[in-house]
């Protein structure tokens, strides 16, 4: 994936993504009046499922030593126990279930999202004008958390079947933990995750909102460490806390001592926010275990800094098995995301809030998280569009960069999405419409 550069200006003149990452396409505008979007998921048991005239990608087409097309053929998928139990030559008469010869790509993963705090499901509301930065939205979020407590798990479930509907079979889920509503947020987000739980998937990450200090959120996070929950978060340890080195101390003593990981966001970006990504580098690779299992969410800091500094942050991050998730933001910021790439830094996409009282926008789509990194870093060709579906996928893809198929195989989970497109190529440039979403053997959506 070549780097590109492309234009701010001709980018949002000519992008159609701004109308749909505002989530104001017909289909999405009709969204509770549209039986495509409506359709409730099947709540049965992991089932026995055969699917024909299934498309998979098989390998690429090449005129020297470009990548000019993605060949495909039709299959017959068979699932059994909620895993893949045979990829077998297509039989357009067999008894099964006909995929219209829709593309089957791996189901897509939002790796950043906050399902417990959302006006989603409910009445419209857009977001007021900001005040006094994020101590001023903490002032906010404490005024309104306790009548969004009284929604939240219903709405929390709204927004689970609008990420289905756009593909997504799991999601990451920051869940809100501080003195406002204690540990009320993460009891209902997994009341709504138990309700979902054959169609859906999900890991928690325990989140200090609010600072785990600028409030006393450490007696709730001691707590919530002890629940069902993944990784242990936090947010702008010097802005918040005042203090990089006892805000990241208490993250990773904490994950050490109840064994999970770590994603904490990172919104600064100046010295205070490159302080922070090099104190983290060092308390992983003091603490290998960790390695692989932590995260970086937004990381703003490395798209401010000079092409070499970002060179030498992104290597460091890389051998210490930091993973940056982001949101693609574009506008006055844009992430080095090539640079990531080049390095080796595992890089996962999501769609962070919805709806809600920090953002009007959101679609629900990774797909067009992934159109839209590739629009701003000019992946344009057959192949760097096909590689780019990684960012949507948390790094599946159908083929290897050779062309070698490598996705789907037996006696993997069957968790898959189908859309109507001829190859995942056209599936990013066109955020090709989602018609099925399987999880674990089950048809959700």
């Amino acid at each position: 994936m070549n780097n590109s550069n492309i234009s701010r200006k001709k980018f949002i003149k000519n992008s159609a993504i701004a109308a749909l990452g505002a989530g104001i396409t017909p289909s999405f505008a009709k969204k509770w009046n549209d039986d495509s979007l409506t359709r409730k998921p099947i709540n049965a048991e992991s089932q026995n499922m055969k699917l024909k005239n299934v498309r998979l990608e098989t390998g690429f087409e090449y005129d020297g030593n470009e990548v000019i097309a993605t060949k495909t053929e039709l299959y017959c998928i068979e699932i059994a126990d909620g895993k893949f139990s045979a990829i077998l030559p297509n039989d357009p008469n067999a008894m099964a279930t006909d995929a219209k010869g829709w593309l089957m790509l791996p189901a897509f993963k939002d790796m950043h999202i906050h399902l417990d705090k959302t006006f989603y499901g409910g009445p419209w509301k857009a977001v007021r004008r900001r005040q006094g930065g994020v101590k001023g939205m903490i002032a906010l979020e404490q005024q309104i958390l306790p009548e969004l407590l009284n929604t939240s798990v219903e709405r929390a479930e709204k927004l689970i079947e609008l990420l289905q509907s756009r593909g997504s079979s799991f999601a990451r889920s920051h869940v809100n933990i501080e003195p406002t509503s204690k540990l009320k947020s993460l009891t209902n987000l997994q009341e709504a995750l138990e309700n979902k739980k054959k169609t859906f998937g999900a890991e928690l990450v325990a989140f200090p909102q609010h600072g785990l200090y600028y409030t006393d959120s450490v007696p709730y996070m001691k707590e919530a460490a002890k629940m069902d929950i993944d990784f242990i978060g936090g947010v702008d340890p010097f802005s918040v806390d005042g203090d990089i080195a006892k805000s990241i101390d208490f993250i990773v003593n904490l994950a050490l001592e109840y064994n999970k990981g770590i994603d904490i966001h990172l919104h600064e970006s100046g010295d205070s926010g490159l302080k922070t990504v090099e104190y983290l580098i060092d308390r992983v690779n003091d603490n290998p275990v960790l390695k692989g299992k932590t995260f970086l969410s937004h990381c703003f800091v490395l798209g401010k800094l000079e092409k070499a500094q970002q060179e030498a942050i992104a290597d460091k991050l890389a051998a210490a098995e930091i993973g940056i998730v982001s949101t693609i933001p574009f506008g006055g910021l844009i992430m080095p995301i090539p640079t990531l790439y080049k390095y080796g830094v595992s890089v996962a996409a999501g769609n962070d809030c919805i709806i809600d009282h920090w953002n009007t926008w959101g679609s629900g789509s990774v797909l067009q998280k992934t159109n839209v990194m590739a629009q701003l870093y000019g992946y344009a060709t057959e192949f760097d569009l096909s590689r780019s579906l990684k960012l949507a996928t948390q790094n599946i893809l159908p083929l290897d960069d050779t062309g070698k198929q490598q996705w789907p195989k037996k006696g993997i989970d069957a968790d898959a999405v189908l859309l109507e497109a001829s190859c995942s190529a056209e599936a990013v440039s066109r955020i090709s419409p989602v018609k099925s979403l399987i999880y674990k053997g089950n048809t959700v959506f």
